[in-house]
């Protein structure tokens, strides 16, 4: 089994500082996000925002085994795209889109990785309801993590809630280990059983992005390399924080001013 790093004191307060950067960033790009507004413009406000706080954007370049370099800042993902959507100049917002603005810094080494929802203009009810389904999945996944719980406990309650809510998780994204590396050991699946997978143990850092269909959990590539839709083109969302498992729970690492409250029924467990 692929080794988990548990981080130290002095890894942990830099991760932090880059994942409260990344939270920063998503604060600052909602204002530009309208009907008329290029998914390159978004992009290009973000890596500005970002270089001109001592960070580099992580995707930009980033090319794993079997990928082309990725050649932008962050990832847009438009509607009925799952994730890795490549921002574009061309590509202008329309009244009610939905979009998720995933960023990732690497500031003084560190990674830090969060991912919000957005709308340009008023959104479909159907819309507003998957986003805040998929909010509320992430936070209930958030709920579990404490030392001594499973990773399988995660993908549970996330499972459960999504389609008992008449939507589906997709299978094939999960969330992972950050901080040291873009992606780390272990793999956070948005599915599954309770009690199985690895247990938490302080110093842990992962994110949970559950990425939420309207319609079907399958997914299509796209001829890029890179974009990732659901394959029924129904509508799908994604939210993301970065995690630390402490001693007696959890600590979201990608806070920022005016980042979206939990949800009241985490509030008042929490």
């Amino acid at each position: 089994m692929a080794k988990i790093y548990i981080k130290n004191a002095e890894q942990i307060e830099g991760i932090r500082k880059a994942s409260k950067l990344a939270a920063e960033v998503l604060d600052y790009v909602a204002p530009f996000v309208k009907p008329g507004v290029s998914t390159g413009e978004l992009d290009k406000l973000c890596h500005e925002f970002i270089t001109d706080h001592g960070a580099v954007p992580a995707p930009l370049n980033y090319c794993p085994p079997g990928y082309t370099p990725y050649p932008k800042a962050t990832c847009i993902s438009l509607n009925d795209v799952v994730c890795h959507g490549i921002p574009n100049f061309n590509k202008l917002l329309k009244k009610g889109d939905t979009l998720n603005i995933d960023i990732t810094v690497i500031k003084d080494g560190y990674y830090g990785d969060t991912s919000r929802m957005y709308f340009a203009g008023e959104p479909s009810i159907m819309a507003k309801r998957l986003s805040k389904i998929t909010y509320e999945c992430m936070w209930l996944g958030i709920n579990e993590v404490k030392p001594g719980a499973h990773f399988g406990d995660i993908g549970y309650i996330i499972q459960q809630y999504a389609e008992d809510a008449g939507y589906s998780v997709v299978r094939e994204f999960c969330g992972h280990g950050v901080g040291i590396e873009f992606h780390e050991e272990p793999q956070v699946l948005h599915y599954g059983r309770r009690n199985t997978m690895d247990e938490l143990k302080p110093g842990m850092i992962f994110t949970i992005e559950p990425m939420i269909n309207a319609g079907g959990k399958a997914i299509r590539s796209m001829p890029d390399g890179w974009t990732i839709r659901t394959k029924d083109r129904s509508l799908s969302a994604q939210w993301e924080h970065t995690i630390l498992v402490t001693d007696t729970g959890y600590e979201v690492l990608t806070v920022s001013p005016d980042m979206p409250s939990p949800p009241h029924f985490i509030r008042n467990n929490h």
